[in-house]
């Protein structure tokens, strides 16, 4: 029953992530080196540009030395472009939940994979540093929660470690509870806690005891509530949330709902035609 859960879980979560990655990637023009920001580097890297990215998240440490987003993001880059080289998030990849247990264990990219587990390494020790000053701190404790998500889905979807990247999971949840707890503007972190105790809201009675035993609590009506207030008013996850509030209703066969955060996401990614292919399935049954 865990492996069952585990699969479906990470299929939500890469499903959403690469209809992010799509979107974006059908914007005109990937947005400028200057001004410098991070939200920046973010759109480069879902418009797969990754080289400017990069270029953006290293020009952003060496200006920001003490600041652990700016490593933990470049991981982010490095994750991403992985995916994308191995083909991961082509959208047949997820067409059923038996195919995606039958995904085999993928060729990763050694050298790339250091500079994954260096940046990862290099954001943890920043925010720690910083924590051991500061308690509190919102960056910080984000980066943590980012890197803990990052680790997750390396695991299962480049690894094949399915009950790792559960566990990683529960890890970034729990930090992201710290994060709000310190910080609950940090609308970001939301997403964290959001899929989490919707999937685990969504399982059957004797398999959300079973869990709970293990630490994994779910709440599925909480966990819509929480991805609605990152697609409101997240800094860099919003449009994730909106995807994962789409598929989240198509699951529970809430079809209006789910058509009208496609039709949203159709009307400012004018360009990607997902949008508008989901909603001709919708609308017709399929």
């Amino acid at each position: 029953m865990k492996a069952v859960l585990t699969s479906r879980a990470i299929r939500i979560m890469m499903l959403g992530l690469f209809v992010a990655g799509s979107s974006a990637f059908c914007l005109a023009a990937a947005p400028s080196v200057t001004p410098m920001s991070l939200s920046s580097g973010y759109k480069m890297m879902y418009d797969l540009d990754f080289d400017h990215a990069h270029q953006l998240f290293q020009s952003w440490q060496q200006q920001h030395p003490e600041d652990p987003l700016g490593p933990a993001s470049d991981a982010a880059g490095y994750l991403f472009s992985e995916l994308h080289r191995l083909g991961i998030l082509e959208s047949q990849f997820y067409t059923d939940d038996k195919a995606f247990d039958a995904r085999k264990k993928m060729s990763a990219d050694p050298e790339l994979k250091k500079q994954f587990e260096a940046a990862l390494i290099l954001a943890e020790q920043r925010a720690n540093a910083t924590l051991a000053k500061n308690s509190k701190d919102s960056d910080a404790l984000f980066a943590l929660t980012l890197s803990s998500g990052l680790k997750a889905d390396y695991a299962a979807l480049i690894e094949k470690r399915n009950m790792a990247s559960l566990s990683l999971t529960k890890e970034a949840s729990a930090r992201a509870q710290t994060l709000l707890a310190a910080d609950p503007s940090r609308y970001d972190a939301y997403i964290a806690t959001g899929i989490g105790k919707y999937i685990i809201g969504s399982m059957a009675a004797p398999v959300r005891w079973l869990l709970r035993i293990g630490g994994f609590n779910g709440d599925k009506n909480a966990g819509i509530e929480e991805l609605k207030l990152t697609a409101q008013k997240g800094t860099y996850l919003g449009p994730f949330a909106r995807i994962l509030l789409a598929i989240a209703y198509v699951r529970d066969k809430d079809k209006p709902k789910a058509r009208e955060m496609l039709s949203s996401l159709r009307d400012e990614f004018p360009n990607n035609p997902l949008f508008a292919r989901e909603i001709s399935r919708i609308d017709s049954g399929n």
